[in-house]
């Protein structure tokens, strides 16, 4: 595998060097936070497949939330195995999509999924705090605070909202033949029918769209503190 050529630290280098993501303590932290998530969804695909869910292993597999969260844990595991210049020069792209799919899943799970009273709580199941709590914010810290030196284009946070779009495609066209959905607002089976399930779809899509638009600001704000363009 040849090495990738990126932009050089010129920029606070104590700080960005210790911050890198080849740093062993860095590699240390992703490789257990992939770890977690990735335990976390294959626990909740076992637990369903034996029964000990009210969702089968196909509808596990299905929610968005176990999806997301196995990429981005197999995302980490790769970053915390191979060297930044070994990877692909569009490797914190990525990294910064299936981020955003973390932080979102945390967010939606909040304000639209959790019963009443149960973001308050803590005597829920390990799968539930790893996947909506604490994998969205070691996410949301991981691309605000670990060094990047290529900045992203304004395609990108566009780019990472396809896999949701087409996620919602795929849940509606296989709820349509199963009768399943994976959660309650995108059911247009619940009381309000399709116009609910389209207004609340529709106000989704724009917070996605915005919060993808903070972090690709926020991810390219990253960069300019490790490295400044030349003039000439």
């Amino acid at each position: 595998m040849h090495a990738t050529r990126l932009p050089a630290i010129n920029r606070f280098p104590r700080t960005n060097r210790a911050l890198h993501p080849d740093r062993p303590w860095i590699r240390l932290l992703t490789f257990a936070l992939g770890t977690l998530a990735i335990a976390a969804v294959v626990s909740n695909v076992w637990r369903s497949a034996n029964g000990l869910t009210d969702n089968t292993m196909a509808e596990s597999m299905s929610q968005f939330t176990n999806q997301g969260n196995f990429a981005f844990g197999i995302a980490c595991i790769i970053s915390a195995l191979i060297s930044r210049d070994r990877l692909p020069r569009w490797w914190d792209d990525l990294r910064g999509a299936l981020s955003f799919y973390a932080v979102m899943t945390g967010i939606i799970y909040a304000l639209l999924v959790a019963e009443p009273g149960e973001n308050a709580r803590w005597d829920l199941g390990w799968e539930n705090l790893a996947l909506h709590r604490f994998t969205p914010i070691a996410a949301l810290l991981g691309w605000l605070l670990i060094t990047m030196t290529l900045r992203g284009t304004w395609v990108r946070p566009l780019a990472w909202v396809l896999y949701p779009l087409a996620f919602l495609g795929y849940t509606w066209m296989r709820g349509a033949m199963v009768n399943w959905y994976p959660y309650g607002f995108l059911d247009p089976t619940k009381p309000g029918g399709w116009g609910a399930v389209l207004q609340t779809t529709a106000m989704v899509l724009v917070a996605f769209l915005v919060i993808a638009l903070l972090l690709h600001v926020l991810g390219n704000m990253r960069v300019a503190l490790a490295h400044r363009k030349s003039k000439h």
